[in-house]
């Protein structure tokens, strides 16, 4: 059960109303900005320390998204639900486990990923709710967790499934997850967002196949980020993909439409084209 300090940390991003960050690209520059309606105003600096809006707005629709952050490191969780591990008959872990997924996975929003030429087996879906750190960060408490986290946004973490256990010696999780393409996430950071009450949807192909809720994590956000701080230190666009529950299903058709949507945040849609 979450503590006073954390209840009311959650309450206080409750009554915040959440902006929503983005990285981009328009005409061949970067930048980075907020989000409102269908407009961007774009900001100068540094995203997680202090930057200033420039007062000028260009429409959405004429930027090209990026992943909204560019992550030294993206961790990801195994076994952090509840649904999930008792369907597969697993206890819940003492501490949390994760992997690591290489940062040259990453993939904008919108972006449509080809099946590695490397692998011909299956690919799997796994929507998922992403942490992003926002300030340089070793072993915070629970209490304090809620000060060095930038937002929280949408993640497919792509699985190339039949690798995991390809060779009985040793469990291929990295290289399973680390394909090219295989980490989008985005399309924004919502800042100020309480996660408690979020629901993840997944929908492939037009048929939503995932659908939980973020209340049953295991550990939840604040407890992840206070757990893993305390293996390593955390830097400011650190990405932690929270897990997955119900319903990972493995892309199939020629060409797949992967959408991830939680409300609050927005819809990370990416293809899979074998």
């Amino acid at each position: 059960m979450a503590s006073s300090a954390i209840q009311q940390r959650l309450q206080q991003d409750r009554q915040d109303i959440a902006t929503f960050w983005i990285r981009f690209s328009s005409d061949g520059v970067g930048g980075f900005g907020t989000v409102e309606g269908e407009m961007v105003t774009i900001h100068e600096g540094d995203m997680f320390a202090g930057s200033k809006a420039t007062g000028e707005q260009v429409p959405l629709s004429d930027v090209t998204l990026l992943a909204p952050t560019a992550p030294s490191k993206i961790i990801a969780l195994w076994n952090n639900f509840h649904a999930l591990a008792a369907k597969m008959s697993m206890s819940a872990p003492v501490d949390p486990l994760y992997l690591m997924k290489a940062p040259s996975c990453l993939a904008a929003p919108g972006a449509t990923i080809p099946r590695p030429p490397s692998y011909a087996g299956r690919v799997v879906y796994e929507g998922e709710l992403g942490i992003v750190i926002g300030r340089k960060c070793s072993r915070v408490t629970p209490e304090a967790a809620g000060d060095v986290i930038f937002g929280y946004t949408c993640v497919n973490d792509i699985t190339a499934a039949d690798l995991i256990a390809a060779d009985p010696t040793f469990a291929q999780w990295v290289r399973a997850k680390s394909f090219d393409g295989f980490g989008p996430f985005g399309p924004v950071v919502a800042k100020g967002l309480d996660p408690s009450s979020l629901t993840i949807r997944t929908v492939l192909n037009g048929q939503e196949r995932q659908n939980y809720p973020v209340a049953d994590m295991i550990f939840q956000p604040y407890e992840l980020v206070s757990r893993i701080s305390h293996d390593m230190t955390l830097l400011p666009g650190d990405l932690i993909c929270c897990g997955t529950s119900l319903g990972v299903g493995t892309m199939k058709e020629p060409v797949n439409t992967v959408e991830v949507i939680i409300d609050g945040i927005g819809t990370l849609t990416n293809g899979f084209v074998q």
